[in-house]
């Protein structure tokens, strides 16, 4: 054996060994591999790629070009590592649910969202995008540095100019070594406006812009997916810390089906969810009995869009799957947002403001050296053309110059002598062609100096002043969000954990409207005007067959609406949580809102502010059952609702009142049938119970309505096909409870049976509904003042072909049109509070064992 081998064995500390080695490895894979720059948002992988394409001429407006060929000159030229990683990197710029904004154009098959692969590189081709382009754009101009590839026979550049916020609009994620970075895309038309509120604060108002600012113009991530946010609370921890969890929900939508079963239909996930995959759970759940009541289990993806089809069973509450599903699957996914990315090599985890910062920091520079490139240009070819306008102006000498010179250097420097020109110019003038001594090539040299001179002041100035440069920055980066902006596709839902959501909620007047077969929405107010008695009316909302609006209501945003169902059960919502909609809109399934059990469907909606203990709730059923129960009994509803009244098997509950123990109470039948009696005959009882016989009925006779005596000095009834009349509530006389009561209506073939009853005033005005969503407007004073016995006057025109007739109606006051806002609201407010007087004076006069926490 050699003995010489041992002089070259040296011992080394193994722990300094490995703490070094693993340093430089640590900080390579940080620095080079896994995170983005702050100014591009760009790995330096995808950096390389979209470098190689442009080198390869591989632009928008140019054939796709085969991705091996793009993968192969970006790994011998820039990138020395693994061919499937580059390709790796190509696919995720090309995949529009994976990239918000793709950077390539990818031609063939890029895989799905299904987590399919995309095909060998052999068979797939590419080019870059059109936005792509300005990620790119004047990067010949000096724009930005470049540093020799890794064997030093090219130049790569160190960070893209990147003339949008890339980093923000399409995110990143990447893992290194003690350190992760997960940035949600983001809207580009929200994050350029952004960079133009921070630019105009500088420029006009000379200060810098708050976190707030920002905030309320990126109003949240912007998944390529879609999908909904739940609540701001994670985006604003994110946006102010750079760290945060934002929970996102897959778009769903409870869809009825026949013989009463239900469908849930998934029809946008989180981001970065494997369809596949989670069907392929929600099957496995399925049977594990861990979510039971699934039929059928379908994806039903197609060139419209995604959609997934759960079926289910006729005896379970769709809500209840639902929500199951967003425990136990990805359908409700939590995206942890860590901002972090490189500044100046080293990496920083940066709130929303310091990354907008940093890239209009870096768009400065951009700007700045694009200019100076452009300038010395400019004065280079101005430093030119003057010397070819000497030159034309002293013509013939310079032409007996030249031509009794022996050879060109001595032509060019007799010219530098003669005329006092540079060897630029005088270079120049000898390649001058003879054209060029024509009158219109002199007009041109000269409009030429021109307008080089007016470019160089314009580049001097931008130099000059720092507000000028960002008027051009902001000038180019609004072209490109008119060019290349969208609206958003992840909407901003509600949590009802995040308590800061409601008070982004402006308090305002809305209408709450509800259809027979139970769509819900939510409408502003400026949406009805008043119309003259017997007039056709406007469409009130687009329904589907055999569906009519059956309730409508004003309220505010804030208001709670407690929602009565036909089987004695009550659910609450906030109304700012009803989905708004236009008027001719159908609205929202409230299955979709409420836990409804199968067969179950709102009968009556109320809203209230507060639960006193001075209110009741006094609630009037189909068969003349009436009951009286006090409204803090209904503080606490589950979401799955609570039991409201017992009812028995054929019975239903039809109408819902507040009340203060002083009012009358009014009930009508379809037979024009009146009874009323005061509220004191019937005592308080608990939500469980059945009640008591508020009005004896014929066998085939139901009530129609309920109204309360305070609500109005008459009552407006109204029949099937149209009919209606006013009548004085003097001239129903009390009665106890239990009775037959008295006629209110006369019964014709041309009336058709009593369907609504209102009590009114002379400056209200009511709305008429029909079965086919045909709504009127119109005064109460209008109505003719008739007797208890009589038929009333034509109220809507209604075809006498159609088998259309009068669904219900609904109350407003209002004297003037656009007061329209205020009418119920206030009618509802003011008798709230007088109710409330009302049984504070009642309490002091009389017992305070009923009022024992006043």
């Amino acid at each position: 054996m050699d003995e010489n081998i041992f002089d070259k064995v040296h011992e080394v500390d193994l722990r300094k060994k490995m703490e070094t080695s693993y340093i430089d490895y640590a900080m390579s894979v940080i620095a080079s591999r896994a995170l983005p720059d702050v100014r591009d948002g760009l790995k330096p992988v995808q950096r390389r790629i979209l470098y190689a394409m442009i080198e390869l001429n591989n632009g928008p407006d140019k054939p796709h070009r085969k991705c091996a060929r793009i993968v192969g000159d970006t790994m011998g030229k820039y990138h020395p590592h693994g061919d499937s990683s580059i390709y790796g990197a190509l696919v995720n710029l090309a995949q529009e649910w994976s990239t918000h904004y793709p950077l390539v154009d990818g031609h063939g098959n890029f895989g799905s969202v299904d987590g399919d692969g995309a095909a060998a590189m052999r068979y797939t081709e590419a080019r870059l995008s059109k936005i792509s382009m300005e990620m790119l754009a004047d990067i010949n101009k000096d724009t930005v540095d470049f540093d020799p590839n890794f064997d030093e026979t090219e130049k790569e550049p160190r960070v893209l100019p990147s003339r949008f916020p890339n980093l923000l609009v399409n995110g990143t994620s990447g893992i290194a070594v003690g350190m992760a970075t997960n940035i949600p895309p983001h809207n580009l038309t929200e994050v350029i406006n952004a960079v133009v509120k921070i630019i105009d604060n500088v420029v006009e108002e000379d200060r810098e812009t708050t976190i707030e600012e920002l905030m309320q113009i990126i109003k949240g991530p912007d998944f390529p997916t879609g999908a909904e946010i739940l609540g701001t609370r994670g985006i604003e921890e994110s946006y102010r810390t750079g760290r945060g969890k934002i929970r996102v929900r897959a778009v769903s939508n409870i869809e009825p089906m026949e013989n009463g079963k239900n469908r849930i239909v998934v029809t946008e996930l989180p981001y970065m969810v494997n369809k596949a995959r989670l069907i392929e759970k929600i099957s496995e759940l399925h049977r594990e009995k861990k979510i039971e009541g699934i039929t059928d289990l379908r994806d039903e993806t197609n060139r419209e869009g995604m959609r997934i089809c759960i079926e289910l069973r006729r005896d379970v509450n769709p809500n209840v799957v639902l929500n199951q599903l967003y425990k136990h699957t990805q359908m409700q996914d939590t995206f942890g947002v860590i901002m972090l990315a490189l500044v100046d090599n080293q990496p920083k985890v940066m709130n929303l403001k310091q990354m907008l910062e940093y890239y209009i920091k870096h768009q400065e520079e951009v700007v700045t050296r694009r200019t100076k490139f452009d300038l010395n240009k400019a004065e280079e070819r101005a430093h030119i053309v003057e010397g070819l306008l000497i030159a034309l102006d002293n013509i013939d000498e310079v032409i007996q110059i030249i031509r009794s010179s022996k050879t060109t250097a001595e032509a060019k420097e007799r010219l530098c002598s003669r005329f006092e020109l540079s060897d630029a110019q005088s270079q120049a003038i000898v390649d001058m062609r003879l054209r060029a001594l024509t009158g219109l090539e002199r007009e041109k040299l000269e409009t030429e100096y021109a307008e080089l001179e007016k470019k160089i002041a314009e580049y001097k100035a931008i130099l000059a002043d720092k507000k000028i440069l960002l008027g051009v920055i902001k000038t180019e980066i609004s072209l490109i969000r008119d060019k290349y902006g969208d609206e958003r596709k992840t909407s901003i839902g509600y949590d009802e954990f995040d308590i800061s959501m409601e008070d982004l909620i402006p308090q305002e007047n809305t209408i709450i409207t509800m259809t027979s077969l139970g769509y819900v929405k939510r409408m502003s107010v400026d949406n009805f005007k008043s119309q003259h008695r017997g007039g056709k009316g406007i469409r009130g909302m687009q329904t589907i067959d055999e569906d009519y609006i059956a309730d409508m209501l004003m309220t505010t945003t804030h208001h709670y609406l407690m929602f009565f169902t036909n089987k004695g059960r009550v659910y609450r919502l906030k109304a700012y949580e009803i989905p708004e909609s236009g008027r001719t809109a159908r609205g929202t399934a409230i299955i979709n809102l409420l836990q409804l059990t199968p067969g179950e469907k709102i009968n009556a909606v109320i809203p209230i502010r507060t639960y006193d203990e001075n209110r009741y709730l006094f609630m009037a059923t189909k068969k003349g059952i009436v009951k009286k129960t006090s409204i803090k009994d209904f503080a606490n509803i589950r979401k799955t609702g609570l039991q409201a009244i017992n009812l028995r098997d054929d019975d239903e509950l039809i109408e819902v009142k507040s009340t203060n123990k002083k009012k009358d109470i009014i009930l009508v039948t379809k037979h024009g049938q009146c009874i009323r009696f005061s509220e004191t005959d019937v005592r308080p009882t608990g939500r469980a119970t059945m009640g008591v016989i508020g009005m004896n009925l014929t066998y085939d006779d139901e009530v129609v309505g309920m109204q309360l005596d305070t609500q109005g000095d008459y009552l407006v009834l109204v029949s099937e096909y149209g009919m209606g009349k006013r009548t004085r509530i003097e001239e129903f006389t009390p009665q106890h409870r239990g009775g037959k009561g008295i006629k209110c209506y006369k019964i014709t073939e041309k009336t058709g049976n009593v369907v609504s009853v209102k009590a009114v005033n002379e400056e209200n005005e009511i709305m008429l509904i029909t079965t086919e969503g045909i709504i009127i407007q119109m005064r109460v004073d209008e109505i003719s003042v008739l007797g208890r016995i009589t038929s009333g006057v034509k109220l809507i025109d209604l075809d006498p072909d159609k088998d259309i007739v009068v669904a219900t109606m609904a109350k407003v006051r209002d004297s003037q049109p656009s007061d329209a806002k205020d009418s119920f609201l206030e009618e509802m407010e003011n008798e709230m509070r007088q109710n409330e007087e009302e049984a504070d004076n009642d309490i002091e006069e009389t017992d305070d064992t009923d009022n024992p926490q006043e």
